[in-house]
């Protein structure tokens, strides 16, 4: 899971992506970068490892001239965590500089590596996101567009992209639509993110929301939109909803934050708890689902956790031990409110297990009684393919346990999980728009061979920097 952004015909593109950057940095904290282009073509890019506002200060942001420009923060799920693998990526190419960012996953990069490697080309990274570049280079079509097409009718999986070529911007979504893409108006430029909250920053106008396969070009202030993509049916990944996304956004035509709080209420319906003295959330992203909750429950809401803001969100981090210890200095528990309580904590989900039971034993040490934990999606057991760091069934607690196992290894009195029926109901719509494979085993592509070997292939240039 990516966060991405592209400015074109704004003047000072790198400053506004830098602002957008920011309200997308809950989509990726591994690294992030800037590409920009100028009046004359020339481009320029700088990444770092780290959080935005620790790679981006004043003097890297003035050196990134131009109306046109690219960001991207990183979680990866294809390619090691090393600054090579940072994007957007910038190449030389015949019809000018050639920068991508890409959200999501594809799901048959190893294979098309190995037949382009065989066929000369020169990887510099070990991301799946550098096989549409060499793709795109090798197109024997005329046009730039075609170009682009070519590549695209040979990959398969999750991509929400902006290129730019020259000082033309694209923004296309994959068929399938499984990863979130805005348009924007800003004054007589366009800027395109991968959620609303980001042109909110910018106080830019959204505009609409690409449709799984759209292709949209936009030179300068002229949008034109292409021909989209050959159709498949939708399969709108419900994870952005249940916890990706911020709650602020708006993704796939839905409020993230009444879905939230439609999946508290569903929550509350088929898990009740009709004896406990209060309802509380795992900060942040399941805020909403507690108060969907308490106001289908009657049970009081409370503030019972207190989240340390200077702390990443552990699921994205890419290393068990960083996930283990930020759980420790992540959240306090306030004193007052759970002694010799009987509690309900709502959490979005439970993915591995660890962070929810190190939270279950601070509670108990700040004397709650009794604590009855409440999950507002089913039991994860299948990994995802398409842009969750999920990538065996060995790292998912509901993979490999049953419900009655998992809540004695929590440690709590009472686990219920919503029901994917319910989730689907909380979400609205057409139930069948939406991927929900790592709950239901339901993929919607052919599943990869040896998913490992993309996550955790070595880059030729692994010392590199930018």
């Amino acid at each position: 899971m990516c966060g991405i952004i592209g400015v074109s015909g704004v003047p000072d593109a790198a400053r506004q992506v830098y602002l957008g950057l920011y309200s997308l940095q809950h989509r990726g904290q591994e690294s992030s970068g800037i590409v920009s282009v100028d009046s004359a073509g020339v481009a320029r890019a700088h990444r770092g490892m780290g959080l935005v506002a620790d790679v981006f200060g004043e003097a890297v942001i003035a050196g990134l001239p131009g109306d046109v420009a690219l960001g991207h923060t990183r979680y990866s799920t294809a390619g090691t965590s090393v600054l090579v693998n940072a994007q957007p990526m910038l190449a030389s190419y015949r019809e000018g500089p050639l920068a991508l960012a890409h959200n999501g996953n594809l799901t048959n990069a190893v294979q098309l590596r190995s037949d382009l490697v065989a066929k000369g080309s020169i990887f510099q990274s070990s991301s799946d996101s550098e096989v549409l570049v060499h793709l795109i280079a090798r197109s024997e079509a005329r046009e730039p567009e075609d170009q682009l097409l070519d590549a695209l009718e040979r990959v398969e999986g999750a991509y929400s992209l902006v290129i730019t070529i020259g000082r033309t911007l694209y923004a296309i979504v994959d068929p399938r639509g499984f990863r979130p893409l805005w348009l924007g108006r800003s004054g007589s430029g366009w800027v395109v993110a991968s959620e609303t909250c980001a042109l909110d920053i910018l106080g830019a106008t959204p505009v609409r929301e690409l449709e799984p396969g759209n292709v949209i070009r936009i030179q300068g202030g002229e949008l034109d939109e292409l021909p989209s993509l050959p159709p498949k049916p939708h399969r709108r990944c419900i994870f952005e909803l249940v916890y990706f996304s911020r709650p602020d956004s708006t993704v796939f035509q839905r409020s993230v934050d009444g879905v939230r709080r439609a999946l508290g209420r569903e929550l509350a319906r088929e898990h009740p708890a009709p004896d406990a003295d209060c309802v509380f959330s795992v900060p942040d992203s399941s805020n909403a689902m507690a108060l969907g909750f308490s106001e289908a429950s009657g049970v009081k809401l409370e503030h019972a956790l207190i989240r340390n803001h200077y702390v990443g969100r552990t699921f994205i981090q890419p290393v068990q031990a960083g996930r283990t210890a930020k759980v420790k200095i992540k959240f306090n528990p306030v004193r007052e409110v759970l002694a010799g309580k009987k509690v309900v904590v709502v959490d979005d989900s439970i993915v591995r297990g660890t962070t929810s039971k190190a939270l279950v034993q601070l509670i108990r040490q700040a004397g709650a009684t009794e604590v009855h934990f409440r999950v507002g999606s089913p039991p994860i057991t299948g990994p995802c393919y398409y842009g969750i760091d999920t990538p065996t069934k060995s790292e998912l607690i509901g993979a490999n346990h049953s419900v009655e196992e998992i809540r004695r290894h929590l440690g709590v009195d009472s686990l219920g999980y919503l029901s994917l029926d319910g989730m689907l109901r909380a979400a609205g719509g057409d139930p069948h728009e939406f991927c929900h494979a790592c709950f239901s085993g339901e993929y919607p592509t052919e599943i990869p061979t040896d998913p490992a070997r993309a996550r955790h292939a070595a880059p030729l240039l692994a010392g590199v920097t930018t």
